[in-house]
């Protein structure tokens, strides 16, 4: 387990479900990830669940927006991005040929944020933090461990996201599937799958993954509570087991245990 009190610009430092049943993720969630929530109010009927484990924060959720219901944007996971500054980022992107979806704005005293899609359709969010540093604790069940961008045109992400965050994309030597590895500074964060291994039916979008102990036991109970399975456990040679899942809303993540290191 590490504890995180800051996080590094260019890492993935938050996310948060959009969910048409905000009760019923707390207990599906809370359930699997042994996640704990605290409810914050943000507006009339209205609050802002912090999924936490041992007391540091992890993930969020919240009621999914009228307006994302009016445009038929289904219950998703929201990745958050960290950054000095929201509003050189927003302007870099739109520079660089991403489209923002909203222009820099401030969350209370918690923080700045922007909402951005890259050229070829992916939306994600850039976080400055102020009072919120985002996640706060990593490499246990439940929490967040990796992230891949599932795109038709990895090499215009490729340019896109090193041009904005400096990240490094490389296919890793001696791996001949074409699955470019994002490393940010000196860690490796998450990847862009070729596009032979995506599913031709979904849009453009941002896949998190979820530390787990055993995928498969942790799947079996996911089932058994309402969830749907896109991608059933399997085995990646000398990297681990994982599967791509739907929550019982429509959220969809990823679960992945890691190969034991010998």
């Amino acid at each position: 387990m590490a504890n995180i009190d800051k996080n590094a610009p260019g890492s993935f430092c938050w996310i948060e479900l959009s969910t048409s049943d905000q009760g019923a993720a707390k207990t599906f969630y809370a359930s699997l990830f042994h996640w704990s929530a605290d409810d914050r109010p943000m507006g009339p009927d209205q609050f802002y669940t912090m999924f936490q484990i041992d007391g540091r924060n992890a993930a969020a959720a919240y009621t999914i927006l009228k307006d994302e219901v009016a445009m038929g944007i289904p219950p998703h996971w929201n990745l958050y991005i960290a950054v000095d500054s929201a509003d050189d980022i927003a302007s870099q992107a739109a520079k660089l040929g991403g489209k923002v979806l909203a222009p820099a704005f401030d969350v209370m005293d918690v923080g700045r944020m922007a909402v951005i899609q890259d050229p070829t359709g992916a939306v994600f969010c850039v976080w400055q933090a102020r009072r919120h540093q985002g996640i706060g604790i990593s490499g246990v069940e439940g929490t967040l461990c990796w992230a891949d961008l599932n795109t038709p045109d990895p090499a215009r992400a490729r340019d896109f996201y090193a041009g904005l965050f400096g990240w490094q994309l490389e296919v890793s030597e001696g791996d001949s599937s074409g699955y470019l590895h994002i490393k940010n500074g000196d860690r490796h964060i998450g990847g862009i799958p070729p596009v032979r291994e995506q599913s031709p039916n979904a849009p453009p979008h941002w896949l998190l993954y979820f530390q787990v102990a055993d995928v498969d036991a942790i799947a079996a109970q996911a089932t058994s509570l309402g969830a749907k399975f896109y991608v059933p456990p399997m085995t990646i040679e000398h990297v681990g087991r994982m599967a791509v899942m739907a929550d019982p809303q429509g959220a969809v993540s990823a679960i992945f245990t890691p190969s034991p290191r010998g």
